[in-house]
């Protein structure tokens, strides 16, 4: 596994989703800037952990799914239903 192509790749998502840029967050007296609240992607030996969720082994096929999409290009497609903007 590539780990510096999936963080150049991952890196590319981001900046795709304006890592960094605020967005405007109605309120009931107005508005305010929000930053969104990144999804962290952590890349171990063997396994990835996405989110706050389990450890996934590297043999896993919907960790092979997760990264493969990454690889294309494309957000992972076990996401889209949760941030359909991307994230």
């Amino acid at each position: 596994i590539d780990f510096d192509l999936i963080l150049e790749h991952i890196k590319y998502l981001n900046s795709l989703v304006g890592e960094g840029i605020s967005q405007i967050e109605h309120t009931p007296r107005g508005a305010r800037l929000r930053r969104p609240e990144p999804l962290p992607v952590t890349l171990y030996q063997n396994g990835i952990v996405v989110g706050h969720g389990a450890f996934r082994p590297y043999q896993h096929p919907a960790t092979q799914q997760c990264l493969q999409d990454i690889m294309d290009g494309y957000f992972p497609s076990e996401l889209q239903p949760h941030y359909p903007d991307g994230v």
